[in-house]
C-alpha cells in the first residue's frame, strides 16, 4: 500500500504536484502566476523582449518599485530573462523563457474571459451591494 506522503513525492518526483494538499509547493506557482503582474507581465512580453521603460508603458498603472520586484521574482522562478547589455547608456532586455511563453496561452485565455465578463461581474457586484443595503 503507498502512503499518501509517498504517493504526493513520486507525484513531485514526476514534475507533477498536488494543488489541494496545503503542503504542496504548486501554491507557492499559483501565487506566482495568480499575481495580476505577473499576468500583464506574461501578456506584454509574448510578442518579444522588451526594455524595463517599454514593458511599463505598455502594461500601465504600475509602479517601477513593484514592477521591479514582479520581474525579480519571474526572473528567479525561471518564467523569463533579464538581459543587460554593455553600452552607454546600459540597456536591459527581459523575454519570456520557454517555461514563461508557455503560460501565454492559458493567460490569453484567461484575459479573453476577463475582458468579455467584466461588464457582468461589475453589474453582479453592483447587484450585491444594492442587496446589502
Amino acid at each position: 500500500m503507498v502512503t499518501k506522503q509517498a504517493a504526493e513525492l513520486r507525484a513531485l518526483t514526476e514534475g507533477r504536484g498536488n494543488a489541494f494538499d496545503p503542503d504542496c509547493p504548486t501554491r507557492v506557482v499559483l501565487d506566482r502566476i495568480g499575481d495580476k503582474w505577473t499576468v500583464l507581465v506574461i501578456g506584454a512580453l509574448v510578442d518579444g523582449p522588451r526594455r524595463f521603460t517599454a514593458l511599463r508603458q505598455h502594461i500601465g498603472g504600475v509602479a517601477p518599485k513593484v514592477l521591479t520586484q514582479t520581474l525579480r521574482a519571474m526572473e528567479r522562478d525561471g518564467l523569463l530573462t533579464r538581459t543587460v547589455y554593455a553600452q552607454v547608456p546600459p540597456r536591459v532586455d527581459y523575454a519570456l523563457t520557454d517555461l514563461g511563453a508557455s503560460l501565454g496561452g492559458p493567460i490569453a485565455v484567461l484575459t479573453d474571459w476577463a475582458e468579455l465578463n467584466v461588464a457582468k461581474i461589475l453589474a453582479a457586484r453592483d447587484e450585491f451591494v444594492a442587496q446589502e443595503a
